[in-house]
C-alpha cells in the first residue's frame, strides 16, 4: 500500500555532522552504527528483506495524509554541507571541516539566512488539539481489538464492552509485528504501562466484584489466567479453551451454562468476567498468607523532632494538620468510617513510640534507644482506630511540639526508624504505610547511617553512575523485609543541603511509595504546597500487600518491569502498597511467532488487599492486533506510551552505563525507528526529506526533552539529590505524568474570555510563544510558573495582583492574593483545577520576565536549546535527519 505524506518546504539543509548543544556532544558514529535497548544487545541495521517494500508512488506536492508527516530539507545554494539554520546564535552550524566549536556550533560566519519557521515543525500542542476536536466528549467503546485510544490529554468517557480501559493499560502499539524479526527490523519496544488502581472519573461504573464463594475465581489449569472475556465455550458449554493457552479445561459445575446459537454462553451480560475488559473478584482464603485473612492496613505517622524541624515550626505544622487530616482516613465506598488504624513515633538519635489507647486519660511515650536491635515496646495501645482514641490523639499531638521545644539534638537515625514500623506491622499481623517526615542525612551512630558522598568531580565520568546508585547494605535488606511485610513508606524530606536521597528514597522506591523533597523549607512559602502532598497521599485510592503477574497468549511474553516495586523472580512484580498513581511499565519480547488471525492477548492480575483489609483479585484484559506489514505497526503506535518506556529504561540504564552511552543509544535508536518507517512504509521521495509516521511525528520533540531532564545532563550545575528524584519519580510514572513531564502545558492567560467554562489552549513550550505584554502559566505536574512579561498592562498587573505596577512586585511570590474580579478569579480557578488534577501539588512561583529567577521557568520551555546543554528541537530534528539518512545509504 502506498503512504502518501505531508510535504513542507521550510529553509532547511542537510543536517549538521556534530549535533550542538550537548555537552558531550553526538559526535559522527562508525559507518555501520550499532542499534540496541538500553542495556540490550547492539545490532546493525539491516535493510528489508526483498519484497517488503510496500510503497509505489512518490510524494511530491504538499498533500495531508493520514499515516506520514513529511518535510523538506532544501539544500542550502551556499554550502552544501552547512546546515542553513539561524538559531540564537547568529551565524552557521559548521559543516563537516569545522568541527564542534565551544561545546556548541554557532561561531562561524556565513550569509544571511532566511529565518526558520517553527510552525512549519510538527507541533505536540496541534496533535493534543487536533485529538481533542476529534475525540473530545466523546464515548470510547473498548469491544474493538487493537483499537488505539484518544490521547491521555482528551476528556473521553471509557464503555467497558470486553477490552481494560486505556486509563488501567496503554500500549506502545497496539498492533505487534508477528515475528521477532520484523520487532528487531522496526526497533519499536512493544511494552504496556499498566496503572492497575487508576482513578476514575465518576461518569464511570466502578469494577465490579465477583463472588464465587469458597470456590473461588475460575483459572485454567495449566497457565493459571483467569476466566475472562476471550475464554472459548464448547462441547455444548461443558468444557472452555483457554485461549492464553490453548488448554481444554472443564467447567465446574456450579459455573455450568447453556450456549445460545453464537456459541456464546446465556448469562455473557450477567456475569463481568465474560463480557467487561477489567472487574474483580473476591479473593478466597487461599489467596491469603498463612490462609488467614488479612486485618486492616494501618498508617504510622513518623516525625523527626530534632532541631531543624522544632524551629523551622514543621513539627508544629504537622501535628496540627493531622488533626484535621486523620478524619478523612481513606475507606471503602460506602462504609461509614474508615478502617484504617494509626500510630505515632518521633525519633532523632533515639525512637519514642506513643500507646494513645482509648482508656487512658493521657497518651504515654516509650522510649527506644538502642537502635541496632530495633523493636516496638508496646504492642496493646500503638496501632488504634482514631474514631475511638480520637481524644487522646489530639492530646499527643498538641503535646508533641511543646515536649520538643527545647531540642538541641541535631543528629538522626533512619534505617531504625523503618525497621520500627516494619516491626510494628508485623506484631499486628497487618500491612500498611510509613509517613516519615525527616530534614537531615542520617549520621547517628546506627545501622544506615550515612556519609556525605556527594563528589561533583563524578559528573560526566563513566563513574557519575555511581551517584545514582544507592549504598548497599542495610536499606536493602529493609526494601525485602518492607515488602515482605506489606510495608509502604512515602518519605517528606525538608533539607537544606545534600542528603543522599539515592539511598533514603531506595525503601519508597521499592515499596510502591513516594518522595516528597521541599528544598530549604520555609513555613510561608512552601507550608500550603507540603501540606496539601501530605493531604493527596494520605486520602489516595491504595491497595496492600500487592502481587501482580502478566500473562499473555502463546508467542510473546512479559520479560521486563519498570516501576516502584520488587522482584524476587523474573515474572512476579511485588508492590508492599500500589496506589491509584504508580504505574507499572512492561516490555514484551517474542518468543514464538505470533497469527494475525487470532491476535495476541494481554491479562494482568493484581492481588492487593484494599483499604478495608479485604483480599481482592484485579484483573485487566487486553487483545492486540498483529500484522505482518510494518505500516501497521506505526499506524497503531502511541508516542506518549513510547516515551514512558524510553524514560524509564534511560533512567534505569544510567545505574550501569555512562551517560553519554545513554543518550547516544536513546538517539541511535529514535533514528532506526523512523529510518525503518522511511525505508519499509513511505513512498519514494528525495533523500532531502524527513519523514515521519502521523502517529510519531512529535516523537523527538518529546525524545529531545527526555535527553535534557537532569538525570540525563552531566551539569555539575544540578543539585545530585535533585538528579536522583526525579530519576526515582519518573519510574514510577504512568502516561500522563510522563507526557506532562516531558512536554509541560504554556498557557496564554492575559487575552482569555473571563466568561468561557473552558481554561485557553496551551501554545507550544518554546521563548517564541511568549510575549513581552503577556501573562503565562506553566505547569509540568512538578512545578508550576506563573510568568510576567515586563511590558505586561497595569490593569492586567491590578486586576491580578492587586498592585499598581510591576514596579511594586516583591521577589519570587508563591500566593495569588484574593482580588474579586473576574479575570482573577479565573486566573484562580484554571490554577486551582490543574493543582487537583495533578498526584502531586505543585508550589506556584510567580516570575517576571528578566529576573534572575526566570532561568527555573525556562529550564521547561522544552523546544529550547537546554539551559544545562540540550539541543533546541529543531536542531534535534535536523540530527535525527542527518542519522536517518546515514542509516539509509
Amino acid at each position: 500500500m502506498s503512504q502518501q505524506g505531508y510535504v513542507a518546504a521550510p529553509p532547511y539543509s542537510q543536517a549538521p555532522p556534530g549535533m550542538g548543544g550537548y555537552q558531550v556532544g553526538y559526535a559522527a558514529g562508525p559507518a555501520q552504527p550499532l542499534y540496541g535497548h538500553l542495556g540490550g544487545a547492539p545490532h546493525p541495521f539491516s535493510a528489508p528483506a526483498a519484497g517488503t517494500h510496500t510503497s509505489t508512488k512518490s510524494a511530491q506536492v504538499v498533500v495531508w495524509n493520514k499515516h506520514s508527516f513529511v518535510f523538506c530539507f532544501l539544500r542550502n545554494i551556499f554550502n552544501s554541507s552547512c546546515l542553513a539554520l539561524p538559531g540564537q546564535f547568529g551565524g552557521m552550524m559548521p559543516g563537516p571541516q569545522a568541527g564542534m566549536q565551544g561545546g556548541f556550533p554557532g561561531a562561524m560566519a556565513g550569509p544571511p539566512q532566511k529565518k526558520l519557521d517553527p510552525d512549519a515543525i510538527p507541533s505536540t500542542t496541534q496533535v493534543i488539539e487536533d485529538d481533542k476536536a476529534k475525540n473530545g466528549g466523546q464515548v470510547y467503546c473498548t469491544n474493538i481489538r487493537g483499537q488505539v485510544p484518544p490521547l491521555v490529554t482528551t476528556d473521553f468517557t471509557v464503555q467497558d464492552q470486553g477490552n481494560a480501559s486505556p486509563r488501567f493499560i496503554r500500549c506502545t502499539t497496539y498492533t505487534l509485528p508477528c515475528t521477532a524479526e520484523l520487532a528487531k527490523q522496526c526497533q519499536v519496544p512493544l511494552a504496556a504501562v499498566v496503572k492497575p488502581l487508576a482513578n476514575l472519573p465518576k461518569n464511570e461504573a466502578p469494577l465490579y466484584a465477583v463472588n464465587h464463594g469458597e470456590t473461588g475465581p475460575i483459572r485454567c489449569n495449566r497457565c493459571k489466567a483467569y476466566m475472562c472475556p476471550y475464554m472459548q465455550f464448547i462441547d455444548g458449554g461443558r468444557r472452555y479453551q483457554c485461549t492464553f493457552c490453548n488448554c481444554v479445561n472443564e467447567v465446574p459445575v456450579f459455573y455450568f451454562q447453556h450456549l445460545d446459537h453464537m456459541g456464546r454462553r446465556v448469562d455473557f451480560y450477567e456475569r463481568p468476567e465474560l463480557s467487561l475488559g477489567s472487574y474483580e473478584f473476591v479473593a478466597t482464603l487461599d489467596y491469603c498468607k498463612n490462609n488467614k485473612p488479612p486485618n486492616p492496613p494501618a498508617f504510622i505517622f513518623m516525625i523527626d523532632v530534632s532541631y531543624n524541624n522544632i524551629k523551622s515550626g514543621l513539627v508544629k505544622l504537622i501535628c496540627d494538620e493531622l488533626k484535621t487530616l486523620l478524619e478523612k482516613l481513606p475507606r471503602e465506598e460506602g462504609a461509614d468510617c474508615s478502617a484504617v488504624k494509626v500510630g505515632f513515633v518521633t525519633y532523632d538519635k533515639v525512637l519514642h513510640f506513643y500507646n494513645v489507647k482509648s482508656a487512658l486519660a493521657q497518651p504515654q511515650m516509650m522510649v527506644v534507644s538502642d537502635t541496632t536491635e530495633m523493636f516496638v515496646p508496646l504492642l496493646d495501645g500503638f496501632l488504634v482506630s482514631y474514631q475511638d482514641s480520637k481524644p487522646v490523639i489530639c492530646n499527643l499531638l498538641d503535646q508533641i511540639p511543646t515536649m520538643f521545644a527545647d531540642t538541641a539534638e541535631s543528629e538522626t537515625v533512619f534505617a531504625p526508624v523503618i525497621q520500627a514500623g516494619v516491626e510494628a506491622f508485623k506484631a499486628a499481623e497487618c500491612s500498611g504505610k510509613l509517613f516519615i517526615f525527616q530534614s537531615l542525612m542520617p549520621t547517628a551512630e546506627a545501622p544506615g547511617k550515612l556519609k556525605n558522598r556527594d563528589d561533583k568531580k563524578l559528573v560526566n565520568t563513566d563513574k557519575e553512575k555511581t551517584l545514582f546508585q544507592p549504598q548497599k547494605g542495610v536499606y536493602e535488606q529493609l526494601c525485602k523485609d518492607c515488602v515482605v511485610q506489606g510495608c509502604c513508606v512515602d518519605l517528606f524530606l525538608f533539607p537544606n543541603q545534600y542528603l543522599d536521597l539515592a539511598t533514603m528514597a531506595d525503601v519508597p522506591s521499592h515499596t510502591g511509595g513516594s518522595v516528597y523533597k521541599y528544598n530549604n523549607f520555609q513555613m510561608e512559602t512552601d507550608g500550603e504546597h507540603f501540606l496539601a502532598d501530605l493531604r493527596k497521599s494520605v486520602q489516595k485510592h491504595i491497595g496492600f500487600d500487592a502481587i501482580m503477574r502478566v500473562r499473555t497468549s502463546t508467542g510473546f511474553r512479559a520479560t521486563d518491569f519498570f516501576g516502584a516495586i520488587h522482584m524476587n523472580n523474573t515474572t512476579d512484580v511485588e508492590m508492599a502498597a500500589v496506589d491509584c498513581d504508580k504505574a507499572v511499565t512492561v516490555e514484551f519480547k517474542h518468543d514464538d511467532a505470533l497469527s494475525e488471525e487470532s491476535g495476541a492477548l494481554i491479562q494482568c492480575a493484581l492481588l492487593y488487599t484494599n483499604i478495608s483489609g479485604q483480599r481482592r483479585l484485579r484483573v485487566h484484559n487486553l487483545s492486540l492486533n498483529c500484522s505482518s506489514q510494518l505500516s501497521e505497526l506505526y499506524k497503531s503506535c502511541e508516542t506518549d506510551s513510547l516515551i514512558n518506556f524510553f524514560a524509564k529504561s534511560a533512567y534505569r540504564a544510567i545505574l550501569n552505563q555512562p551517560l553519554k552511552n545513554v543518550r547516544e543509544i536513546l538517539v541511535n535508536q529514535t533514528a532506526h525507528m523512523l529510518a525503518c518507517y522511511r525505508k519499509n512504509c513511505a513512498s519514494p521521495s528525495a533523500a532531502s526529506q524527513l519523514i515521519l509516521p502521523d502517529a510519531m511525528k512529535v516523537f523527538p520533540v518529546y525524545m529531545n526533552s527526555l535527553m535534557k531532564t537532569a538525570p540525563l545532563v552531566g551539569s555539575t550545575e544540578l543539585s545530585t539529590d535533585d538528579r536522583a528524584h526525579q530519576r526515582l519519580a519518573v519510574m514510577a510514572m504512568g502516561v500522563e505524568d510522563t507526557q506532562l513531564l516531558l512536554y509541560p502545558r504554556l498557557i496564554p492567560l492575559h487575552n482569555m474570555d473571563v466568561d468561557s467554562e473552558v481554561a485557553p489552549a496551551p501554545v507550544r513550550c518554546s521563548e517564541e510563544r511568549l510575549t513581552d505584554s503577556g501573562l503565562f502559566l506553566l505547569e509540568n505536574g512538578h512545578s508550576m510558573f506563573l510568568w510576567i512579561g515586563q511590558a505586561a498592562s497595569p490593569d492586567l498587573i491590578q486586576g491580578i495582583f492587586n498592585l499598581p505596577s510591576l514596579a511594586h512586585f516583591q521577589g519570587l511570590m508563591s500566593t495569588l492574593p484574593d482580588v474579586d474580579n473576574p479575570l482573577s478569579k479565573k486566573v484562580r480557578a484554571i490554577i486551582r483545577d490543574l493543582q487537583n488534577k495533578r498526584p502531586n501539588s505543585m508550589k506556584l512561583q510567580i516570575v517576571r520576565q528578566k529576573d534572575k529567577p526566570e532561568m527555573l521557568f525556562r529550564q521547561l520551555l522544552v523546544e529550547d536549546k537546554g539551559l544545562h546543554g540540550g539541543a533546541s528541537y529543531v536542531d534535534f530534528l535536523c540530527y535525527v535527519h542527518r542519522e536517518i539518512r546515514q542509516l539509509l545509504t
